[in-house]
């Protein structure tokens, strides 16, 4: 993680505690040069800086700041408060402490996980880190320092009218996309669009002129399925596309075979009821790519899965 590289890079901070903790501070220097010679802070620690810099509550003792916090759950349930504290602990109880707001996921489970990937999303939390390494009382006060700069650019932003929802779309986009990634589920993106968020599967492999889903694409919708069940209420679309290859009525029937597959096997996994999903077919109408290559092809021979704004 980035660190500071300068005390005059505190200054920003300081001015940003003054004006968001008066009672705080005070004692901020000394607590901020403490802070900087730690290699390891505790989550009491933190929990007593990070609380009083959101202006949550006021303490001195580290040990009533942290029972305040853990009752609340806002360090993950494994926290203690001697321990060394977490990368994605800390970004749980800077969120919960600075009231952020995150995305569906971070939204629906309030945990260190989505709680650490809202940070990196945000930019609060940079550089090569993983959620488990400790964090030095430098990097602390980096993110916090962050989180004030980016309150302020909230702030600002908010003055500006904007697309709620295409804004909405755009974010759980994003992070549908680093799930697939982590899960390595190859040919699978997710995109925002005017009906809501499509997440399409190139190059799907059914058996020979059939639309039984090959082994491989299981895997995939099964990752897929979680995504969906953390995405409760809204319905959703499967469309079926192929290529230009064979008659026009040919095309059409497959692919709205294949879709209706496909939409078959993720209410087989809970990710929908029958009557949450539609399954349509569009042949080879809608191409995106040259049908004269194979990559052409693989990107033509789709599924689509719009999860649609009701």
């Amino acid at each position: 993680m980035k660190k500071f590289n300068s005390r005059y890079s505190l200054i920003p901070l300081l001015i940003c505690l003054l004006l968001a903790a008066p009672a705080f501070a005070q004692s901020a220097a000394t607590e901020i040069e403490t802070l900087l010679n730690t290699s390891a802070v505790t989550y009491a620690q933190a929990a007593r800086f990070v609380l009083e810099a959101s202006d949550v509550t006021v303490t001195a003792n580290p040990a009533e700041a942290f029972a305040y916090a853990a009752e609340r759950n806002w360090m993950g349930k494994k926290a203690s408060a001697d321990d060394a504290a977490r990368l994605d602990g800390i970004a749980l109880l800077v969120m919960r402490s600075f009231d952020m707001q995150g995305g569906i996921f971070y939204s629906l489970t309030k945990n260190p996980r989505y709680a650490y990937r809202e940070l990196v999303y945000q930019s609060i939390i940079t550089g090569l880190t993983d959620p488990a390494m400790t964090v030095s009382g430098d990097n602390l006060l980096y993110i916090i320092n962050r989180v004030f700069s980016e309150l302020e650019e909230d702030t600002a932003q908010k003055k500006a009218p904007v697309d709620e929802k295409a804004a909405e779309h755009e974010a759980l986009a994003a992070e549908i996309n680093v799930i697939l990634e982590e899960n390595n589920v190859a040919d699978t993106s997710a995109q925002a669009t005017d009906e809501g968020v499509m997440i399409t599967l190139s190059d799907i492999q059914f058996l020979a002129d059939s639309s039984q889903l090959r082994e491989s694409e299981m895997k995939k919708l099964q990752e897929i399925a979680v995504i969906l069940k953390n995405i409760p209420g809204q319905r959703v679309m499967v469309i079926g596309h192929t290529t230009t290859a064979g008659d026009e009525d040919g095309r059409l029937r497959i692919s709205r075979e294949r879709a209706q597959s496909v939409a078959a096997f993720l209410v087989s996994l809970g990710a929908r009821r029958q009557s949450e999903i539609t399954a349509i077919g569009y042949g080879g109408t809608r191409q995106v790519a040259d049908n004269t290559t194979p990559e052409g092809m693989a990107k033509n021979r789709r599924v689509e899965i719009i999860i649609l704004e009701n």
